[in-house]
């Protein structure tokens, strides 16, 4: 099927669209986590439960998280642009990239420019000012993104499945860690989703008129089984969240195991939901960005 003007016309809405979705739901998580002083209770009742068995995982969660340095993410960017260009996709070597660096450079900002009011919900930390989105997080989905966006087709589920799952640790492993709250890494995940319909349409303007699309690269029961596996876990992470807010006015710290536990767990559950919808939500368009034959 050739590329012609109302298919690709009709591809940069929906990339339109994704971003000012997930753009609108980043700011929905921060209004709601970092304004609003039950969303405040809730992350702190999570992040607080990250003790129960801390012992046993603060090794493997260590280890995760030092592997994300400037260095490693330089290295992968490096990596990144390497297969695109063997592949012969200069501008897909460039616009992955941008992706990884515009997508952490955001983060970076938006770390420094918003703000948190302080409700008296967690003075231990009120001190480290905010904390969202997730550096760590954004890291792991950037690269992870970009590496579906590279991949030849015959790889990219596999791409997918193994960067979103590597994404979905990272940021379950900052609230192991202690590092940060679950909306933290939510929000990273937002962040990376935007810029990757950024990017999207970036790759839509710099593809040939010529450029031919194959059906059979549309992936579409990966893409379902991300989806709707994400979905799934971020209706639970509601459904165990929602529970908790009976108990919202016992201070975090003063909580039996039972309510930590499922704050926890059910914001872990979010972190690995959202990040499958993400990648869901690339892997579904990912072969009308980069077609088969470029033409």
């Amino acid at each position: 099927m050739r590329v012609r003007a109302t298919p690709r016309g009709w591809t940069a809405v929906w990339l339109v669209v994704l971003a000012i979705v997930q753009a609108a739901a980043f700011i929905a998580v921060w209004r709601v986590a970092v304004h609003v002083e039950i969303g405040q209770w809730i992350d702190t009742v999570a992040l607080t439960g990250n003790r129960i068995g801390q012992d046993r995982i603060d090794g493997p969660v260590d280890r995760i998280l030092n592997a994300m340095s400037i260095v490693s993410l330089l290295a992968a960017t490096a990596v990144i642009g390497f297969i695109a260009l063997i592949r012969g996709r200069i501008a897909l070597a460039v616009t992955a990239t941008l992706l990884i660096g515009g997508a952490n450079a955001t983060t970076q900002l938006l770390k420094f420019g918003l703000g948190r009011p302080d409700f008296g919900i967690d003075p231990e930390r009120i001190y480290a000012g905010n904390s969202l989105p997730s550096g760590h997080a954004t890291v792991a989905a950037s690269v992870a993104v970009a590496l579906v966006l590279v991949l030849p087709r015959t790889v990219r589920v596999f791409g997918a499945f193994l960067g979103a799952g590597y994404a979905a640790i990272a940021g379950v492993a900052t609230l192991s860690a202690g590092w940060h709250r679950p909306s933290d890494a939510v929000a990273a995940f937002l962040v990376v989703g935007v810029w990757a319909a950024l990017a999207g349409l970036v790759l839509l303007i710099t593809q040939r008129e010529q450029a031919q699309v194959e059906s059979a690269d549309a992936h579409r029961v990966a893409a379902t089984v991300l989806g709707v596996g994400g979905v799934l876990a971020v209706v639970a992470c509601g459904f165990a969240l929602s529970w908790l807010v009976d108990l919202r006015g016992t201070p975090p710290a003063e909580l039996a195991r039972r309510p930590l536990l499922v704050g926890y767990a059910g914001s872990a559950a979010g972190i690995a939901g959202t990040m499958g919808v993400v990648m869901a939500l690339v892997l579904a368009a990912v072969h009308r960005l980069v077609p088969r034959v470029k033409g």
